[in-house]
């Protein structure tokens, strides 16, 4: 070879090694379907209500009314976008009008598994603006971030510097005191012993200022070694502060407790009859089984009524197993000699009752409560506010074209300094089915798209299609608490058309379906979907199911 054209093909090859290596296709999904429907058949009679008013994973509810208006919020923990917020005016028909953390900016969830970051937002309303204060774990802690419109945007976070979990605003006047979860003043005595404080917040200046005050140490009886009291909020009637605040950890003994006191940094005395509400002390074995029940704030609606909304969980069996997270419910408050009272102890949570005395309303567009079914088909300029993924992107990775989801490779999921290229919607039902229909063909072994179901970064599956042994197959791989996949099920398959992807769940099992030229076949029936569970799995969240897609680099 001449000098010459050596020289122009060295020179091509530096060029050619300086280029971008070259990305796989991205997985083409034409549509995305949902059909969910309650373990548990409630008459809901003209003039009622249902209960969850939120089903699946929307747990931590804080509610404020503003004139006619209501708004909730609940924490998404690592779901990025983050915090979404609903508005409602009769606390039965409820909105997403947002999600509060929808900029990279605000809030980095890089390294942080799914159970992490936000946590237990609270919402409130003063001189024209809206408050959020909330807690980022492991991830710089509270911070109070604001909006004069609940749709959005919502500012940057403000820092706080205090420690602990689950802050609240009271307002009174013109001044404003943070309550929330700290460590005690003593050394803890106990597992699970802490402590509620206040200070004292200048919301004009955006800082913590004058002393700390511990109102609450351990709990309603510190000898019975009460654990985790959290999620204060308080507000005053009557010549009283009252403080409410949830009590015994957010699993099956959960519970929410009562104080009140003349003084706004107390003594506060615990009421006698608390718990105002718990479902520990009922029989797992019941039909209709709700439990788990706390985290509760009250609201006066314009009527004068008082509600609470509370998170609670409907375990699919006597074991407690559940895979949509804890929701978001609602019940009347009755005041017995000058305390709240939300359920008698001993009474079962009730699938349905009469509504608030308040305007009826339609139903909202996108149900959030009952059976109910949704096909998107990707034909928008942007996905619905309910579609989340996993951790903070820095760039996008996904793309609506020609009424199709383009969605490209990504971390593996697992991977806590990476996003994942997925994309979901909340499993939202026990008994639920997903199907879309993809458009893709795997390059190399190890190439994957299709459905995954997340539960945690160890908790997960994948059906869909990949490459085995330089072979095209649908294949089901599952990691149940694990750090690597588990192959269960693969068949070969033709990738130059599409396929139809279908995962059916009844309760704790599932079944996948997948569907080439017309010719439906089932890949696996009857796995063992308490994977996928709370219990097993462990952390705060819900089951999210939607496409992914990944490449090995």
């Amino acid at each position: 070879m001449p000098h010459r054209t050596l020289r122009l093909f060295a020179l091509t090859c530096a060029s050619l090694s300086l280029l971008p290596a070259a990305h796989a296709a991205p997985a083409r999904f034409d549509d995305f379907r949902y059909s969910g429907q309650s373990i548990e058949k409630i008459d809901v009679k003209p003039g009622d209500y249902r209960n969850p008013i939120l089903t699946g994973y929307y747990p931590d509810p804080s509610v404020t009314r503003v004139g006619d208006d209501y708004y909730l919020v609940n924490s998404s923990f690592a779901h990025y976008p983050g915090l979404p917020i609903f508005k409602s005016k009769d606390l039965v028909n409820w909105t997403q009008i947002a999600n509060a953390i929808d900029r990279s900016e605000q809030l980095d969830f890089t390294g942080r598994r799914i159970s992490q970051a936000v946590f237990a937002p609270a919402i409130s309303f003063h001189d024209g603006i809206f408050y959020i204060v909330n807690t980022c774990v492991e991830c710089r802690g509270n911070f109070i971030i604001t909006a004069k419109d609940p749709a959005g945007p919502w500012s940057n976070p403000i820092w706080l510097p205090f420690e602990g979990i689950d802050p609240s605003i009271y307002w009174e006047g013109d001044k404003a005191y943070i309550v929330n979860n700290r460590a005690p003043n003593e050394p803890p005595r106990y597992s699970g012993h802490r402590a509620i404080w206040i200070q004292e917040y200048d919301w004009r200046a955006g800082k913590m200022v004058g002393e700390s005050t511990q109102l609450i140490n351990g709990g309603v009886d510190i000898s019975k070694e009460p654990v985790w009291i959290e999620g204060p909020h308080i507000f005053k009637k009557d010549g009283y502060y009252y403080m409410t605040a949830a009590e015994g950890g957010t699993s099956v003994n959960h519970s929410q407790v009562v104080f009140r006191s003349k003084e706004l940094r107390g003594p506060y005395i615990p009421y006698e009859g608390n718990p105002i509400l718990t479902q520990r002390d009922l029989d797992p074995n019941r039909s209709n089984f709700i439990g788990s029940a706390g985290h509760a704030q009250l609201v006066e609606t314009q009527t004068g009524d008082w509600w609470a909304t509370f998170l609670a969980v409907r375990p699919y069996d006597a074991d407690d197993h559940y895979n949509i997270g804890r929701e978001t419910f609602l019940l009347p408050v009755e005041w017995k000699d000058g305390w709240p009272v939300i359920l008698p102890r001993g009474q079962a949570i009730p699938h349905a009752l009469k509504a608030p005395n308040l305007p009826p309303q339609p139903k909202p567009l996108i149900p959030t409560s009952g059976d109910f079914s949704y096909v998107e088909t990707f034909d928008g300029k942007a996905l619905p506010m309910q579609w989340i993924g996993i951790r903070t992107p820095k760039t996008p990775f996904y793309s609506l074209k020609a009424g199709a989801l383009e969605l490209e490779s990504g971390a593996p999921i697992g991977d806590l300094d990476g996003v994942p290229g997925f994309i979901g919607r909340r499993q939202q039902h026990a008994n639920a089915t997903f199907s879309t229909t993809l458009r893709y063909a795997p390059a190399k072994d190890g190439d994957r798209a299709g459905l995954a179901a997340v539960q945690s970064d160890r908790s997960n599956l994948f059906f869909g299609l990949t490459r085995i042994a330089g072979k095209p197959v649908v294949a089901l791989y599952t990691r149940d608490d694990a750090d690597t996949d588990t192959l269960v099920a693969s068949a070969p398959v033709a990738t130059k058309g599409p396929i139809t992807l279908t995962i059916r769940i009844t309760g704790g099992t599932m079944a996948f379906d997948y569907a080439v030229g017309g010719k439906p076949r089932t890949l696996k029936a009857d796995l063992d979907a308490t994977l996928l569970s709370t219990k097993k799995a462990g952390g705060f969240v819900g089951t999210v199911v939607g496409p992914y897609h990944y490449t090995p680099s």
